[in-house]
């Protein structure tokens, strides 16, 4: 039987580059069971002291080789972490000196640079695109007309989190409109949206994982019951065709990749914070 193998996402900052990283190159080994950890500031030689002689308890209770995934710029931190006898993988070394090479210029290390505020107007435009998906969720207002774009579907399929992640990223002003009873008893789009067509985005989902999500929400109600879902489900999707509408399964997709490919789909063009 193969053993859980320990994988520690350690940083001196907040160790989310560490882990967006270390998370994808996982991804690419299926069947194998991952014991993941994050160790964020870990930012002086007693910290990382400290980490390295978790890490190597953890590989002695598994009885296999802990891997590290390693955003340190401090090369005697580094270096501390490697006594823990893990596989130490470091995201920069591959590529710090090529760039120093290419660039003619030599790096200057600072803890924390890729997650801090580097960039007040774009941190700003962050926490108002957040504050817009906020108030312009669920249909709370109808006034689109400052929206980047507007996320339309039935209710859980997707749209909040999504407009959430657009704005945190990607500072995009995401709004999101859940089609109701009503709006599914025509074929066309509600009139509240017309005036902002080229702005809509559709999400859909399988019939079967919008019931488990329903069902979870509001156990063994007529809102969770599968023809209650497939039925709300067809009606959204005739709007889809019937206006031409963009849109996207988000049954088997993440967050990113709905984010990513909704931006694609509208022509946005923003660079992810």
């Amino acid at each position: 039987m193969q053993n859980t193998r320990p994988v520690f996402y350690v940083s001196d900052g907040t160790g989310i580059t560490a882990e967006t990283i270390g998370q994808s190159l996982l991804t690419q080994f299926t069947g194998l069971d991952f014991a993941k950890d994050r160790l964020p500031f870990v930012d002086t030689p007693e910290k990382a002291r400290i980490a390295a002689e978790t890490i190597r308890k953890a590989g002695e209770e598994a009885g296999i080789r802990p891997v590290v995934v390693n955003t340190c710029v401090d090369e005697e931190l580094t270096a501390i972490l490697a006594e823990s006898g893990a596989l130490m993988l470091d995201v920069f070394a591959p590529f710090i000196a090529p760039l120093e090479e290419e660039l003619q210029a030599k790096r200057q290390p600072r803890v924390g640079k890729a997650h801090g505020i580097v960039d007040f107007d774009s941190y700003h435009q962050r926490i108002n695109a957040m504050n817009y998906a906020l108030t312009h969720d669920d249909g709370m207002r109808v006034d689109y007309s400052d929206a980047d774009l507007i996320l339309v579907g039935v209710s859980r399929a997707g749209k909040t989190p999504t407009c959430v992640y657009l704005a945190l990223h990607h500072g995009v002003r995401a709004a999101n409109y859940p089609l109701t009873d009503e709006d599914l008893e025509s074929d066309r789009l509600p009139p509240r949206l017309r005036p902002y067509r080229n702005k809509l985005f559709g999400l859909t989902i399988d019939a079967d994982r919008l019931q488990q999500i329903r069902q979870e929400r509001r156990p063994n109600s007529r809102y969770a019951q599968l023809d209650t879902v497939k039925r709300e489900l067809a009606a959204a999707d005739a709007i889809f065709r019937n206006e031409r509408i963009p849109v996207l399964s988000t049954t088997h997709a993440s967050i990113e990749e709905i984010a990513s490919r909704v931006l694609e789909e509208l022509g946005i063009n923003r660079e992810m914070f």
